[in-house]
């Protein structure tokens, strides 16, 4: 639905946590080197699984990002969740402190698929082993999906906040977007740290194992010998303010968010469904005014699975016809982060818009002809870009896609 016209919504501050690094200056990095996350699983015992690969984060100390909250109290995700939002607050410009932000009126939206389902796997693990009176208490009060975003307020002892936790699967990530566009174009809130987050977990590994789904050691989007997905991990916190607000600080400006679109067809538990994939699509560009033919490229799903290669393949032809713009997915990079995935995708568009780039779609041997679009195979290329769109499906038929518009020079 097409909103009323409102306040600018601009970007101007990125928290990224991921295995291709952690920090805004390494995740640009790779980027753009088109490295790869992908190694043997250390989070849980792999025994019985002939397939144990998966895109972990390394060298994460929560400590250096979390000053105020024991990390003790944070399950992995919520980590995560906290780091990127002290990381995004700083590369906004706002002081260290954070005592600046404590009675601005905010909105905290962190989207999951798993929450603290990696706590959850050590808790039942103890349950099953030791029995329910030896499970650890610390760990059983992490559990509680809404830690990713209270949490966050709380590090900021923010006393004007609403933290929301969205738990849309997926296509969380561009839901918290959405909600955190919504809420400063209409003036609720002058302050918005969205995103998403998830850790590995033995859960989620399991679950697209028995659907036949994990890859055996790399993620290869629209490539015809693709074999499925690596699981991820890792968070990506954007900060929303207005224009105004942006300009009157002097912050720099990373992108501005256009508009965005959701729906959910509920059509089937995890295949996504084309018709619904183009409405979604069709109703992103009509809540941001732009012209299929305006977008310059697409960061896609891309999981690496047959079927949703294909299907998101197929509606972005049916919505930009034959000359569909240049397609990628940093999934082939970073694994599939779940909650995280669409905040990460979102974070990359901004950088990409910023820095005149468009990031790779690595492991790429031959394009599937049922897919038929540019995905940047293996090398980023340098790119004038202006407009830019982020798709996120989810299971549930759950679909979020937000389109991002370059920076302009003069704002007047």
């Amino acid at each position: 639905m097409r909103g009323e016209p409102g306040r600018r919504v601009v970007v101007t501050g990125l928290g990224a946590v991921s295995g291709i690094g952690v920090g805004v200056a390494e995740f640009l990095a790779g980027l753009r080197a088109g490295k790869s996350a992908a190694g043997p699983i250390t989070a849980f015992d792999t025994e019985g699984f002939d397939r144990s690969t998966a895109c972990e984060v390394k060298d994460f100390e929560p400590d250096r990002w979390i000053r105020n909250l024991d990390v003790r109290t944070l399950g992995r995700a919520s980590r995560f969740s906290v780091a990127a939002a002290r990381m995004a607050v700083a590369d906004a410009g706002f002081p260290e402190s954070g005592s600046a932000l404590r009675d601005i009126p905010s909105l905290i939206s962190v989207g999951t698929t798993d929450g603290e389902s990696r706590d959850l796997d050590h808790l039942v693990e103890e349950e099953v082993d030791l029995g329910p009176e030896r499970m650890d208490p610390t760990v059983a009060r992490r559990v509680p999906a809404g830690r990713l975003s209270s949490a966050i307020a709380q590090e900021f002892a923010l006393t004007r906040a609403e933290a929301v936790t969205l738990p849309t699967a997926c296509a969380a990530g561009n839901y918290a977007v959405g909600y955190g566009f919504d809420a400063i174009r209409a003036g609720d809130v002058d302050l918005a740290l969205c995103g998403g987050a998830d850790a590995l977990c033995r859960k989620t590994f399991t679950g697209f194992y028995r659907l036949g789904t994990i890859a055996p050691e790399r993620c290869q989007p629209f490539d015809k010998d693709r074999k499925g997905i690596l699981t991820g991990e890792g968070a990506g916190i954007l900060v929303l303010e207005s224009l105004e607000s942006a300009l009157a600080r002097g912050a720099r400006i990373y992108a501005e968010v256009l508009g965005y679109g959701l729906n959910c067809d509920a059509d089937h538990p995890v295949a996504p469904n084309q018709d619904s994939v183009v409405r979604c699509m069709r109703l992103a560009l009509d809540n941001a005014r732009v012209k299929p033919e305006e977008v310059d490229f697409i960061s896609a799903h891309g999981t690496g699975t047959k079927a949703n290669d294909i299907t998101e393949a197929r509606a972005i032809r049916q919505v930009f016809g034959d000359t569909a713009p240049r397609t990628v997915s940093i999934k082939s990079m970073i694994g599939h982060s779940m909650g995280a995935a669409g905040a990460l995708a979102s974070i990359a568009c901004a950088l990409a818009l910023t820095e005149g780039f468009i990031p790779p779609t690595i492991n790429h041997d031959e394009t599937d002809p049922e897919c038929g679009l540019d995905c940047v195979p293996n090398q980023a290329v340098a790119a004038d870009l202006k407009v830019v769109q982020n798709n996120g499906l989810a299971f549930g038929g759950n679909n979020a896609v937000v389109i991002f518009g370059k920076s302009q020079a003069d704002w007047s």
